[in-house]
């Protein structure tokens, strides 16, 4: 469905994205681990043409079709739909002013059926839709950012550190929402975030990022029974010695 090839994105002289390659199959969740820096949500942004003159190398296609340098609003016109870290609602406007804002390239008639598809998915939100989306909590500001998205009707969502500031039981809600959405309405998903037990309850593929570059890929379970993923990704401490402590700073077999 969406084809990156071997990409290279550069922030001046620092390259973000060192030949990165990535292949999204239709409506699949596809995770992208890493921590801060890793390069995960410059992939999005590049993919999403918010970097000016970026790619540097590398093509970038879906259904076959080059849409690599072009301008954001024909991408999100293509079906495309980004909910960025940080959520940045429209804190003065209401939730419901924020919903109709995510369905501008839609009819009106379209739109409303879906906003009563989002209150299932999201039913805190009608309870708070005349209330300005400045004023709510940060778990229920991240219900507004996804829910925006999916006003859109997109074929393919990005979902950029969708857990970060929420707490564990929020963080919970919210993954199990996005693989309902994934269920319920066959979006496509790319997932970027630092849980990885998290994204990996949920996808069917995941990669790991780091310093730019992917390190490695697989299914979840193969994920989850990597050494490495385990120790430096899961918390899953390794190499232990009779005292009951780690003896050395294991490296990764990918280095």
């Amino acid at each position: 469905m969406l084809e990156v090839k071997n990409i290279e994105t550069l922030y001046g002289l620092i390259m973000a994205l060192r030949g990165v390659s990535l292949q999204l199959e239709e409506h699949k969740i596809t995770a992208i681990l890493g921590s801060n820096g890793a390069g995960k949500s410059t992939l999005i942004k590049t993919i999403m043409g918010m970097l000016d003159d970026q790619p540097d190398k590398g093509t970038i296609e879906l259904d076959g079709k080059r849409i690599d340098r072009k301008d954001t609003e024909d991408i999100v016109r293509m079906g495309l739909a980004f909910v960025p870290e940080g959520r940045e609602v429209f804190n003065e406007l209401t939730v419901l002013e924020n919903l109709q804002m995510g369905a501008y390239t839609r009819s009106s008639a379209e739109a409303k059926k879906d906003i009563e598809w989002i209150f299932t998915l999201f039913p805190r939100l009608k309870e708070r839709i005349k209330q300005l989306a400045g004023t709510l909590s940060g778990g229920e500001q991240q219900m507004v950012a996804i829910a925006r998205a999916l006003m859109m009707h997109p074929r393919i969502l990005f979902l950029d550190e969708p857990s970060l500031g929420l707490s564990p039981l929020l963080t919970k809600e919210i993954f199990a929402t996005i693989k309902q959405i994934n269920q319920e309405a066959g979006t496509t998903i790319l997932l970027v975030e630092q849980n990885a037990n998290m994204a990996l309850s949920v996808c069917h593929r995941g990669y790991v990022m780091e310093n730019g570059r992917f390190v490695l890929d697989g299914t979840p379970e193969a994920l989850m029974a990597d050494k490495d993923v385990q120790e430096f990704y899961l918390g899953v401490k390794s190499e232990v010695s009779v005292k009951g402590f780690q003896r050395y700073k294991r490296k990764k077999h990918w280095r």
